[in-house]
């Protein structure tokens, strides 16, 4: 696969480390860590450019390319693919790599989230003007 890191500014949106208490019995992370994982990156991704909170509605396009291991550094990378009124929607790529083993990191995993900017009220609200602009590509 020739997919190369994201060039995002400022890096990854989340770093963490997939520990034993992630493992299925398999010995592999568990498919649902990892997707929460996505979920915490685009949703902080989406909440900085609406100003607020925000509420996950839909993942589309997810597809798992290999699994993640105990150790593994895991970085996401969010990119904006759309923006409505009230809603973002945001790629999100996941990238592992084996810890001190000098390995380059490899893609994961990807994901499109959805995501509606909510109000005090809990019901949904427009996006301040001038934080919809997609990036235009992103990996």
């Amino acid at each position: 696969m020739a997919d190369q890191l994201p060039d995002v500014p400022g890096g990854p949106h989340l770093r963490t480390v997939a520990m034993p208490r992630d493992a299925n019995s398999g010995g592999a992370v568990f498919g649902g860590w990892t997707l929460s994982q996505m979920d915490l990156a685009g949703g902080t991704f989406a909440a900085e450019r609406a100003e607020g909170q925000v509420a996950t509605v839909a993942i589309e396009a997810m597809r798992f390319l290999r699994p993640v291991s105990v150790g593994d550094e895991v970085s996401c990378y969010c990119s904006l693919e759309d923006a409505g009124g009230t809603s973002l929607t945001v790629k999100v790529e996941t990238w592992a790599r084996g810890r001190g083993r000098g390995k380059a990191p490899e893609k994961v995993t990807e994901g499109v989230f959805t995501f509606v900017a909510l109000g005090e009220d809990g019901r949904p609200r427009k996006i301040p003007a001038g934080h919809t602009e997609t990036s235009g590509g992103g990996g």
